[in-house]
């Protein structure tokens, strides 16, 4: 046993796996809020950056403003803290594919067709909204930081929004037809 409490012989817990433990029953609380599922682009250095996030939300109309929060333990954390810009693309419910590229491992622009975007940023074709923005600031937050972006310019999209709630993706309602 290490001197954390958790056993560290193989295939036992490890500290990490204890934390996820202890977390599991306010995951469980908190995975019953429905939320949208955005995947949000950047470039650094020339290479383009993205990850699926369902911590986006809208924060002022005036000035307008957007906020969505990154693991402290990202990848994709240089990334984000070091560009100026980032576009965050509001998934349409037949994009799980894309949602779930964006959650996972390796060069998730890999056979990806984007288009670039203003400042570099590449853009994701078919969703049903896009918002250019500008890094306004970035708020330290617990295991997460908070990155808050002024919105330079969007575009909407008819079509049905995919969710996330439970731990899985659904089929939004489509505004056109509700």
């Amino acid at each position: 046993m290490s001197a954390d409490g958790a056993v560290t012989t193989d295939g036992a817990v490890t500290a990490d796996d204890a934390v996820r433990e202890r977390q599991r029953p306010l995951r469980s609380v908190l995975g019953r809020f429905a939320t949208g599922v955005a995947v949000v682009t950047t470039v650094r250095r020339g290479r383009p950056a993205g990850l699926t996030v369902n911590s986006f939300t809208s924060l002022s109309l005036d000035p307008p403003l957007v906020l969505w929060c990154l693991n402290r333990a990202s990848n994709h954390r240089a990334a984000f803290t070091a560009a100026p810009h980032f576009a965050v693309h509001l998934l349409a419910a037949d994009q799980r594919e894309l949602a779930a590229r964006f959650a996972g491992p390796g060069d998730r622009f890999e056979r990806l067709t984007t288009r670039p975007g203003p400042y570099g940023v590449p853009l994701l074709d078919g969703t049903i909204g896009t918002l250019i923005c500008r890094r306004d600031r970035i708020v330290p937050a617990g295991d997460h930081l908070v990155l808050i972006g002024e919105v330079l310019d969007h575009h909407a999209e008819p079509g049905a929004p995919l969710l996330f709630l439970d731990g899985r993706f659904h089929r939004g309602p489509d505004p056109e037809t509700t």
